[in-house]
């Protein structure tokens, strides 16, 4: 499938390049296909360096850095807007008052690959549940997933993809670079941010399966303690289903779903499905511990059906599905029978709370063993911290705190409890104090509950750092 006639002399500003290799994947495919690019970014070219390098033999992209300027979002075909740009920015504003068109990548690939797609979105779960899917498509029709990846229409019978594409909210993939592998009977499973789906908003297309895992309090740093505007976002997953479609939830969403179509004046016209743990038998294998991983499988389960999949087919693939890096990812059981678990995309304090109930799992007698030392901490997402303390104190024997905002406010709740606690600058010795800590028995869980902000770039450089430091442990660690 060619799209280089659609993106061929269109003047479009690409606006966040970023280092997670999305923006510059994008900003390729766009260049290849003839389009006339203005790349800008915040970032300086110093800092943007590793991506510029990938650009430099493009003469159809200039390149506006350190600053955005008014005059590039002025006589544009479109503008191609990164995730998390403030909706309030000044330069879309104009943009959009000079009729131009905006669009995100997730919902571009979908505007124009118009191949069907099963989105997932929610604040916790979305990156389990999308990668069970995919897992248990490619497991049972044989057809192998394009990793490094929705369409608004029915999804009718069963899939007989020639790929299964994977795709949306995952690291340095670049959706528009994607095109170039879908064919027309391919598939799309794509995870979805809620600053992803601002972009099939404004494109008013929906994916034909919408998955809606859960919805809690989170980014309100970014919403200005709006909830509204948060679950206003993430409901594009469903908002623009044909009546041919099917929204998988659960119970407890479903119900904001139905108060948020009340006030929005929509017609729910789509199938909806509606599941939770009972769904999976008591006797299901499952790679990732805990009652919410039940829940994803269970949500996983619903959209297989959607597309045709049988029970058989499903539950037989399952039990091989290897968990998500950074999601409760049990890295290795030490020589003196330490576990440890790396939950780094655990960044809320419910998230980490989750994380905490699955693996301090309490006794037949129901006592909790309280044998988990947790490293948490970062920058604030304004979410409130109180619960968070209430299951360090049932769960955990050590919390081992990094420095930032949200540790500050988490900090002083747990001073002066039962539970021994620090506060470390970086993550090397924090990590080296509850490897001190450990004894036999023991849990090791990294699950931060906050943004990695100020002592990382990125969430995902706070997980390679967390896995190098396991990494490095010699054999007399472990």
């Amino acid at each position: 499938m060619d799209f280089s006639a659609y993106f061929k002399g269109k003047k479009i500003t690409v606006m966040g390049l970023g280092l997670l290799g999305r923006g510059v994947g994008d900003a390729a495919f766009l260049a290849e296909c003839g389009a006339d690019l203005i790349v800008t970014d915040l970032k300086t070219e110093e800092q943007l360096n590793e991506s510029l390098v990938k650009l430099k033999d493009f003469p159809n992209i200039e390149f506006t850095l350190g600053e955005h300027k008014m005059e590039d979002f002025e006589g544009r075909d479109m503008i191609l807007v990164a995730a998390g740009v403030p909706m309030d920015s000044p330069y879309l504003t104009h943009a959009r008052e000079k009729g131009i068109e905006l669009a995100q990548s997730a919902a571009l690939f979908a505007k124009l690959s118009k191949i069907p797609m099963i989105g997932i979105t929610g604040t916790r779960g979305k990156s389990t549940t999308t990668a069970m899917i995919a897992h248990i498509i490619e497991t049972a029709t044989g057809e192998s997933v394009i990793k490094g990846l929705n369409h608004s229409g029915g999804m009718v019978g069963r899939t007989t993809s020639s790929g299964v594409v994977l795709g949306g909210n995952v690291r340095g993939v670049s959706n528009l670079q994607l095109l170039k592998e879908i064919k027309e009977d391919s598939l799309a499973v794509f995870e979805l941010d809620s600053w992803q789906l601002q972009g099939f908003g404004w494109a008013e297309i929906s994916p034909a399966v919408a998955v809606f895992t859960t919805f809690m309090d989170d980014h309100l740093n970014y919403y200005k303690g709006d909830t509204n505007a948060y679950f206003a976002d993430k409901a594009n997953i469903f908002l623009n289903q044909e009546e041919s479609g099917t929204l998988v939830t659960t119970p407890e969403v479903f119900e904001r779903i139905k108060e948020f179509a009340r006030t929005q004046n929509v017609t729910l016209g789509q199938e909806v499905v509606l599941v939770d743990t009972s769904l999976i038998p008591d006797d299901a294998r499952l790679s990732m511990p805990g009652e919410h991983n039940r829940l994803n499988a269970a949500l996983a389960v619903a959209a297989c059906r959607a597309i045709g999949l049988s029970d058989e087919e499903i539950f037989d693939a399952l039990p091989s599905f290897p968990g998500v890096e950074g999601r409760l990812q049990l890295i290795v059981t030490t020589d003196t029978g330490v576990k440890i678990y790396n939950d780094n995309n655990a960044t809320t304090p419910q998230a980490t709370i989750a994380g905490l109930e699955a693996v301090g799992n309490p006794n037949s007698d129901g006592r909790v063993n309280k044998n988990v030392i947790l490293i948490a901490g970062g920058a604030d997402k304004n979410i409130d911290v109180a619960p968070l303390a209430l299951a360090i104190g049932k769960y955990c024997k050590n919390a081992i705190l990094l420095a930032g905002s949200g540790t500050d406010k988490l900090a002083p709740l747990l001073h002066g409890g039962p539970v021994g606690t620090s506060i470390f600058t970086d993550l090397d010795a924090a990590f080296a104090e509850a490897m001190r800590l450990a004894t036999a028995g023991d849990i090791i869980l990294f699950s931060p509950a906050f943004a990695s902000f100020g002592m990382f770039t990125n969430e995902y450089e706070r997980n390679d750092r967390f896995l190098e430091l396991v990494k490095e442990l010699d054999d007399r660690d472990i």
